[in-house]
């Protein structure tokens, strides 16, 4: 048995494309002879939507993960996949973000666009990639000023791009307004070559254990925290495990040597 299915030619039935609202009583042609139909015109602004940001490609990967120098035995070495940021989002940012960005640049005035590097929309955050040479400035000024008020840094986060060339390594600041119950990233960079940040840890004394962490494991040095060691690791641990250049694996052991001091004998963390 077979059906003959119908052409895409084919209108569907009356009430399948009946507008919605309109009933089903047959239409007065002279009705519709007397009635004139006018097709307003739509502003050019708003016809046309605003180009979506630019992401910025840092790099191509290919394989599955990313490997290469050995045999393909996945299937997937033909995989090509493109590496990139998020770029720079234009105003308005929506939402109290556009309120936020108004208040640092007033309260930074000429030094605001010197500060900041981009400005960043995306998933429903807003972030401020920040000079790491300004960092300190727009921390006090984020928490001192009276229409900002981030009192609170709620963590220090690290990540390592290598194909980000000069800025390899980025640290991200949580930063949450307990005073307008705002939430904003402060994302700063650093190259390989020189991986040093202003530690925050003055404005922010929560960041101590943080950016302990993000030194252990991207190698991230914060200059100026009051005790910036390994948390995880051990002292004489060779590399940062986070990284992406990191090995995953193999001999010899790194952990192989290490020495664990009896509690006695231990260093302070204060």
């Amino acid at each position: 048995m077979t059906f003959d299915a119908p052409s895409r030619t084919e209108s569907p039935p009356e009430d399948a494309v009946k507008p919605h609202g309109e009933s089903n009583q047959p239409i007065d042609p002279k009705a519709s002879e007397n009635q004139t139909h006018t097709v307003e015109s739509v502003p050019t602004d708003q016809a046309t939507p605003p180009a979506a940001p630019a992401d910025e490609v840092i790099g191509v990967r290919t394989g599955m993960f990313g490997v290469s120098g050995t045999g393909d035995t996945s299937g997937y070495g033909r995989l090509v996949r493109t590496v990139a940021l998020p770029g720079g989002t234009p105003p308005p940012y929506g939402g109290y973000f556009d309120d936020l960005v108004a208040d640092l640049h007033a309260a930074l005035g000429v030094r605001f666009r010197d500060a900041i590097e981009k400005i960043v929309v995306f998933r429903g955050e807003l972030t401020l990639h920040v000079h790491r040479e300004h960092l300190l400035a727009v921390a006090k000024t984020l928490r001192d000023n009276a229409a900002l008020r981030f009192e609170l840094c709620l963590g220090v986060s690290g990540a390592h791009y290598p194909e980000d060339k000069d800025r390899e390594l980025h640290a991200v600041y949580h930063l949450n307004s307990i005073t307008h119950n705002r939430r904003l990233r402060v994302e700063v960079a650093a190259p390989d070559s020189d991986p040093h940040i202003p530690s925050l840890y003055a404005v922010y004394p929560t960041t101590d254990w943080h950016e302990r962490e993000t030194y252990d494991f991207f190698g991230i040095l914060f200059d100026g925290h009051p005790s910036l060691t390994r948390i995880a690791m051990p002292d004489d641990w060779r590399g940062h495990p986070q990284r992406k250049d990191y090995p995953l694996g193999g001999i010899p052991v790194e952990y192989k040597g290490a020495r664990i001091p009896p509690p006695d004998e231990r260093r302070a963390y204060s």
